[in-house]
């Protein structure tokens, strides 16, 4: 009997922990400006749920500054509107059905009409609030297809909302990529309702003309609603007419003023019709409800469909908002457009507002992978969806739109990844695969981009002619180097699938096409004592001298995209094996590791103390690991941690470059889990990880945890040895199956001294065939600011494995009812500490987060 209880206590334990994650609010942690300067370009505004349709936020002017996600710290409000992207670079996009409230009547509604700050802008999940130097304060709320706007206008004789269909986010680089405004249509309605759409082309990725259509309603009757057109600030016609449309190329919208102080308004919106667009905001939004029931419904819908899919065991608030705020910023886009593509009927998912896979390939994919099964699983058969109907995978696309593609084809690295993990479910793989061979073999149309007319930057591999022709790509196209090095990749990613399907033929071809980044390798290449780099190689076979520590422009035109010689040429990660015997082995493969990190190497990069390695630009995200290959897993941890700890934090300025739509939270994201993915690979390379217990729930009932005990992240986070699931580990990598197939438990022991603790194998290296000729470093070379310590404890578990064993099971069995008892207090205090709000910090109402942290 009383073992019965003891089970039944257990078990209550059980459930009560299982309650206290699903009742926090971890949103409460989530800082909505974290990146928002310093060049992270992210979005602060209201997203009701992971990949929202509807972004809806400020867009800010300030001179001649580029406002990528509308939002800007200072400057003036020109309106709040329903869509934008998140973390981007090259030039804003969207910004588009906007609302700007204005004091009193309005004269002419072609003017400048915005408005600056009187105060920080506010923000917490699901919530956005704004104000106006013109007295207006502006609350959002959002769903999947609507948004909500609540204005409290300061006392006067009248006030205003104008509905502008031709406001946009400009662009001011001057590099033809700002977007236009080619027309729309208006309507008022005798209800006080509106509908239009409007048509809007280029942006950043060069698309052609697009419409979203619109329909908006308010919580009170107007006092008066008149249409206008115009050209620039010139008015053609303002007046009262309900019912009657306009539509042109013209400048077009509509005015409506009201005596309440307070105002509401609902707007949906939709690719399709403006008739969707209404349905979707009935449906999602209803006339009676109120602006924090929506904020608690995004609240809840993140709490339950992101956050609380990764538990830590830290109660610091800096760690919570590490953790929360990243995985927040990883899942703002792709945007889930299923039921609004315009293009094609469809049962497939759609998902739009990839930005792009040149960014995301490296670690963020398969971090969406891990979080997020179901929806990564829709993503990946809406790759295969827009191949069927445009003829290409995406690189990145947006509006509906493929572009731009920067290097290779990167999605058949994303879909690989995915194949090799075994993602199924309803996945056509043949189409899949189809889809790469079209990458691999097919010259895509030039769409004759000025920053690089010599081939396609919309879709598949622009440079395939020479790939096909030499096994290397010549100075005739651009971004030459670069594109080999990404190239590679792609074939290694034809060669995974086509193994899996049994083209043996196919699979032999790209194998060897995998190799040819080798191919641009110029043994005589030279800097800073070592020998061998990618280079751009001519025709006749003949290398173009080129120093290693420049890639010129860095840019569209020239032979390396926002990369440095030295860094592509630690890029071919399905063939490091190759790699290192190419420098020289083990010992000159570390050197120039470590050279990468070593401060006032270039002239660039200042703000990361001039070093080769640039933690704000992907082509650097996977060095800091590399060290794993060569026996160095320390080293491997040292250079991330201070990558981490020096580059990263949840403020405004948290990020170390552009978000790119999520790359630099993944990146971070992984490091505090302790690990590494190798994209098209099923290896995952270790570090060390943040906390001393991390739980991911994986679906379906599988999880994995990571526990670490010993050290810290601070000084002492150095791996001392490993199990994984029970078992001792000695190599510096794991498996897909070993953690995340079925879960798994990774066991850290950390300290404050390296230790070669990684005896065993070396990460696979699968197009390197037998070209291995060195085993890793034993003992390795001695660290700076380190001894490192050769490590006992893989011979103490064989020695005293038995009887650690049995005097486990002895402690577990003496100490089992005071665990339980215990563990139920333990239980019971957190939920009631988390409920509260750890540390002070309030999960009730609408505590904010001021923009100037």
């Amino acid at each position: 009997m009383a073992v019965v209880k003891t089970l039944w206590k257990i078990l209550a334990v059980l459930v009560l922990a299982d309650l206290t994650i699903a009742d926090i609010d971890y949103s409460q942690y989530v800082n909505l400006f974290e990146g928002t300067a310093g060049g992270g370009n992210m979005f602060p505004g209201v997203v009701a749920g992971p990949f929202a349709m509807v972004k809806l936020g400020p867009d800010v002017s300030s001179g001649m500054t580029d406002a990528y996600s509308g939002y800007l710290p200072s400057g003036s409000f020109t309106g709040f509107s329903m869509m934008h992207e998140s973390g981007t670079g090259g030039a804003p996009k969207y910004g588009v059905v906007s609302q700007m409230p204005v004091v009193g009547d309005v004269a002419n509604p072609l003017v400048d009409l915005s408005s600056g700050r009187v105060s920080a802008d506010q923000a917490e999940v699901g919530y956005y609030k704004s104000s106006l130097a013109n007295g207006v304060v502006t609350e959002l709320a959002a769903t999947e297809h609507a948004g909500f706007y609540q204005y409290s206008f300061p006392e006067s004789n009248s006030t205003s909302i104008v509905v502008d269909v031709s406001h946009v986010l400009p662009s001011y680089r001057g590099l033809g990529w700002g977007q236009g405004y080619a027309g729309g249509s208006f309507s008022t309605f005798a209800d006080g309702h509106y509908e239009g759409s409007g048509t809007y082309n280029n942006g950043w990725n060069l698309a052609p003309n697009w419409t979203i259509y619109f329909c908006g309603k308010f919580g009170q009757k107007p006092l008066s609603m008149k249409t206008f057109t115009g050209t620039n600030t010139a008015l053609s016609t303002y007046a009262s007419q309900n019912g009657v449309w306009t539509s042109g190329t013209y400048r077009q919208g509509g005015v409506f003023t009201f005596v309440e102080t307070t105002v509401t308004s609902r707007v949906g919106i939709s690719f399709i019709s403006s008739t969707k667009a209404c349905q979707s905001l009935d449906d999602e939004i209803s006339a009676t409800v109120s602006l924090q029931t929506l904020v608690q419904n995004a609240k809840t819908k993140w709490n339950s469909g992101v956050f609380s899919k990764v538990t830590i065991s830290s109660t610091s608030t800096s760690d919570l908002e590490m953790l929360y705020s990243n995985l927040y910023g990883m899942h703002i886009i792709p945007s889930n457009r299923t039921g609004e593509n315009p293009g094609w009927v469809s049962k497939e998912p759609y998902y739009d507002d990839i930005f792009t896979f040149w960014d995301l390939f490296r670690c963020s994919t398969a971090l969406m992978q891990v979080l997020q099964p179901v929806a990564y699983e829709e993503q990946i058969r809406s790759l295969i969806d827009i191949w069927r109907r445009d003829g290409w995978l995406p690189d990145a696309r947006s509006s509906n739109y493929n572009g731009r593609t920067q290097g290779g084809s990167n999605a058949d690295n994303v879909l690989a990844d995915a194949y090799v993990k075994g993602v199924r479910g309803a996945v056509n793989w043949e189409d899949g695969y189809s889809a790469m061979v079209t990458d691999a073999e097919k010259v895509p149309p030039n769409n004759n981009d000025p920053k690089a007319p010599d081939s396609s930057t919309k879709d598949g591999r622009g440079a395939l002619p020479d790939w096909l022709r030499y096994g290397y790509i010549t100075p005739t196209f651009s971004r030459a180097v670069s594109r080999a090095v990404e190239y590679s990749a792609n074939d290694f990613a034809l060669y995974q699938v086509a193994k899996g399907l049994g083209k043996t033929a196919d699979a032999n071809k790209y194998l060897n096409r995998s190799r040819n980044w080798r191919n641009h390798w110029n043994p005589k290449a030279t800097s800073n004592g070592h020998n061998g780099f990618v280079v751009p190689r001519l025709a006749d076979g003949s290398f173009v001298t080129q120093d290693p520590l420049s890639c010129g422009g860095c840019y569209w035109g020239d032979a390396y995209y926002e990369g440095l010689p030295w860094e592509y040429s630690m890029n071919a990660h399905h063939d490091v094996a190759t790699l290192i015997d190419y420098i020289g082995g083990n010992d000159r493969f570390i050197d120039r590791i470590e050279l990468m990190f070593k401060g006032g190497m270039v002239s660039g990069n200042s703000q990361f103390n001039n070093t080769i390695f640039n933690p704000g630009n992907e082509p650097s995200f996977t060095t800091p690991y590399l060290y794993n290959f060569v026996g160095r897993q320390d080293l491997s941890v040292r250079h991330s941690k201070y990558v981490a700890s020096s580059y990263y934090n949840s403020g405004t300025s948290g990020l170390p470059g552009n978000s790119d739509a999520g790359a630099m939270q993944t990146w971070i994201l992984w490091n505090m889990v302790g690990l590494y993915p190798l994209t098209g690979q099923t290896t995952f390379l270790i570090g060390s990880p943040a906390f001393q217990e991390m739980t991911i729930n994986l679906g379906t009932g599988k999880n994995l945890k990571i526990t670490s005990t010993g050290g810290d992240d601070v000084l002492a986070y150095y791996v001392q040895s490993l199990k994984v699931n029970g078992q001792p580990w000695n190599k510096p990598w794991v498996s897909w199956s070993d953690v995340f197939e079925n879960g798994g438990m990774m066991e850290f022991v950390l300290g404050s001294e390296p230790v070669n603790w990684t005896t065993g194998d070396a990460p696979p290296s699968p197009a390197s065939g037998d070209t291995r000729h060195e085993p890793p470093v034993t003992p390795p070379t001695v660290p700076s600011g380190g001894r490192l310590r050769s490590s006992k404890r893989h011979h103490h578990v064989l020695i005293y494995g038995a009887v650690g064993t049995a005097l486990f099971f002895l402690i577990l069995f003496l100490f089992l009812i005071l665990g339980v008892y215990i563990g139920w207090w333990h239980c019971g205090c957190t939920y009631f500490r988390m409920k509260r709000g750890l540390k002070g910090v309030k999960g009730t109402g609408f505590n904010t987060k001021d923009s100037d942290e």
